[in-house]
């Protein structure tokens, strides 16, 4: 592997700042710029507004953080819920693990999906680990955004399933206060608050600064036997962001973040047996009371933005992240450990012996430097738009395991642990270089964009063991988005785009290869002052499917394989209709509706993929893909007068399967023969949930508001993965206030 040598990256800095150093002062050459508002230069995002999702040639969602925040909403699964072909597999039931699949792509752990936050790479080792658990706390976003279909050549590593960017608070024009504090069921306590302000410095130009802090914890709803020990979790995250604009000619911006996270949760990979599960789904076993997961992450960002003229924008960002955590959790085969006697008494501790955890500790890192440009201009009656970019990235994968082993007593609890040294968990390496180019023409209603990106992987993969594997590898990426404006109303759009999704080294050095895609869509979008409607078919293709890295039964992960191709086709539906402003009756009466339909199936394959695939083990030409529900319906109305609001959600999706066997019998990979299935295996149930939310403002500045969600406490399996079933989240109660100056 040949790294970025340190010196890149102080020249990076220097190429980053310069211009603005160099840049004439105002005070003499602009001085009737200071005189006005001054022109703030805002990082850019992936989508932007909704009028610019409404112009985006493909399929794409833009989620304020004025609409969760409405609806309590703190999970990934509850905000995507009226999104159109996002489907979510809910895990812990609090949103710390999302596992997104856009559009029927393999969904587990996001790693078909680009993670991004302020459009910089925020998932911990996106090349060496896309497998790695971490999502950004939803709390503290200012809004969401996700692109599906053939809008996203400007992004990558992983456009197989979509991108998701999450954009944080933002510095405010004038100095305000921010603070949402909720109380809810098993002593959940969330707070978010933010304190910031800009200011003109004259000659000098515009500052600002934004300070923020966001917290949680709970006790957690699940259980464990023979314990007070409780399943919850807690976090803290600071971060502070500044910014700088020049008093110059030349528009210009620096901003700084720095963001940190300590995370500590009593979280375990170990679900219930189902039977356990359908007579109590808060239950854990008293085996996982040792399972503690600890994680710290840095994010920080440097960028500089600039404007020389109203034609062209460039935008350069030096970023660093860092990611530690240790995950000690129950190691062995737990899959089929649940559908043994014997293995489910030890897991409760209700007969002699052993149990083994696995600490396993991981050190992610990530930096680079990304810079775009765009730059627009006629020719004629043609209206140009050129986007064309460059990120050359780095990122690593270090860690250690180290067991520790308990004896039960056979009357529930377990003796003082035996821990072995830690060992070496391998380490692994990539350097990325990517570029991009995008260019939109637009002739009268008709806007056609073509695009390509190109990715040059170095890499480097060392096992446990120390044997040290190196390569390179190049792929691209390619699309095709029309839009057509009918009229001022509608529009249509669609595309034709080639995606791609990296595995990690080890893979890379086990001979796996990049899984590709070839997607269509066709899609109607329609918009009126109190009307929306968007209806989209789609088709993808992908070749070199790459297997989900997650151990079925127990132990460590194998390295991703390829296994054959895949087929998702369906329709995505949207319609929002407001009849109290349609109608002028002084209150609001929103309404919307979503539905995906989905046919999401393994084909080309020539045999069943071995137990080593992870949850697509067993599959076969035909069967379904886990955890892609056929349906996925959602449906809300909301009455909002000028002091209060009151919400009513609902949503539903039909039952999946948990593996690629989807019921058949398991096999062995060597001699064929039946083999014993697992807890991961089997049905996931369909699920029909409603939330009822709410505020009131008491004043100007104080907002009290609460909810329920899941209100008929509905409970069902949502996941066999990692390992074995677990339920939901059961009815969760909250109330609290914000207050706003």
């Amino acid at each position: 592997m040949n790294p970025l040598p340190r010196s890149f990256h102080a020249a990076a800095v220097a190429l980053a700042v310069a211009p603005s150093l160099l840049a004439q002062p105002a005070a003499e050459t602009n001085a009737a710029a200071t005189d006005s508002a001054p022109v703030v230069l805002a990082p850019v995002t992936v989508i932007g507004s909704q009028a610019d999702l409404d112009r985006l040639p493909g399929s794409g969602a833009v989620i304020p953080a004025t609409e969760f925040r409405e609806t309590g909403a703190l999970t990934f699964n509850k905000i995507a819920a009226r999104v159109p072909g996002v489907y979510v597999r809910e895990e812990d039931g609090y949103g710390n693990f999302i596992t997104v699949s856009i559009r029927g792509v393999d969904g587990n752990r996001s790693n078909k999906v680009t993670l991004m936050e302020d459009g910089i790479l925020t998932a911990p080792s996106p090349y060496s680990a896309p497998a790695a658990y971490y999502s950004p706390k939803l709390g503290r976003m200012a809004g969401i955004e996700i692109l599906k279909g053939s809008s996203q050549i400007a992004y990558g590593p992983h456009t197989t399933g979509g991108v998701i960017n999450f954009l944080s608070t933002p510095v405010p024009d004038a100095r305000s206060f921010y603070a949402r504090t909720t109380y809810g069921t098993d002593n959940t306590l969330f707070n978010h608050t933010t304190f910031g302000e800009s200011a003109d410095l004259g000659a000098a130009g515009t500052a600002g600064y934004l300070l923020e802090l966001h917290s949680q914890k709970t006790d957690g709803f699940r259980d464990i036997d023979g314990t007070s020990r409780n399943s919850g979790f807690k976090f803290v995250e600071p971060m502070i962001k500044l910014f700088w604009e020049p008093g110059t000619e030349t528009a210009q911006r620096i901003e700084l973040k720095v963001g940190y996270t300590n995370f500590d949760a009593n979280e375990s990979y170990t679900g219930l047996n189902e039977d356990d599960l359908r007579d109590d789904p808060d239950r854990r076993y008293a085996a996982t009371q040792f399972d503690d997961l600890s994680a710290e992450h840095w994010r920080t960002y440097l960028k500089y933005i600039v404007q020389p003229t109203d034609a062209l924008r460039i935008e350069s960002a030096l970023y660093y992240n860092e990611f530690k955590r240790t995950w000690d959790k129950l190691d062995g085969n737990i899959g089929q450990a649940l559908l043994d006697p014997a293995g489910l008494a030890l897991l409760q501790g209700l007969i002699a012996g052993n149990i083994t955890t696995r600490a396993a500790y991981r050190d992610h890192e990530a930096m680079g430097w990304q810079t775009t440009a765009t730059y627009s201009f006629e020719t004629g009656d043609v209206a140009h738009r050129l986007n064309v970019g460059l990120r050359i990235h780095e990122d690593s994968a270090t860690g250690t395991n180290q067991t520790t082993t308990y004896a039960s007593t056979g009357t529930g609890g377990f003796g003082p642990g035996v821990s072995t040294p830690a060992v070496d968990a391998g380490n692994q390496e990539v350097t990325a270089t990517a570029l991009f180019a995008e260019h939109a023409v637009t002739v009268g209603r008709l806007t056609v964009t073509p695009g390509a990106r190109y990715e040059y992987l170095d890499w480097t993969s060392v096992t446990g063991l120390g044997v040290r594997t190196t390569g390179d590898e190049e792929f691209y990426t390619a699309g095709l988005g029309l839009s057509y404006a009918i009229d001022a109303a509608n529009t249509v759009f669609g595309g034709v785009y080639r995606g791609a999704s990296v595995p990690n080294p080890a893979s890379y050095s086990a001979g796996a290869s990049e899984e590709t895609s070839l997607g269509f869509e066709l899609g109607l979008r329609h918009r009126r002052e109190a009307f929306r409607s968007e209806l989209v078919g789609f088709y993808t293709r992908v070749d070199d499917l790459l297997a989900p890295q997650i151990a079925v039964g127990g132990g460590g992960l194998t390295p991703t394989t390829n296994g054959g191709e895949a087929k998702v086709y369906g329709v995505e539906a949207l319609l929002e209709y407001d009849f109290g402003r349609a109608q002028n009756w002084g209150v609001g009466l929103p309404v919307y509706f979503s539905a995906t339909w989905t046919q999401a199936e393994f084909a080309g394959i020539d045999s069943r993929l071995g137990n080593g695939a992870g949850l697509f083990a067993g599959a076969r030409n035909g069967n379904d893909i886990p955890y892609v529900p056929e349906w996925k319906l959602s449906s809300g109305v909301a009455l909002v007068t000028e002091r209060w609001t009151t919400r009513l959600d609902v949503s539903y999706v039909t039952r999946t399967w948990g593996t690629g066997y989807n019921g058949d019998t398991r096999v062995d990979d060597t001699t064929g023969l039946p083999i014993a299935p697992t807890a991961v295996d089997g049905r996931v149930d369909s699920a029909f949930i409603v939330d009822l939310t709410g505020h009131y403002d008491l004043t100007d500045n104080v907002r009290l508001i609460g909810g329920i969600q899941n209100l008929f406490d509905k409970r069902v399996i949502t996941s066999r993965a990692p390992l074995g079933p677990r339920a939901n989240a059961p009815r969760f109660i909250f109330g609290g206030a914000e207050v706003r100056f």
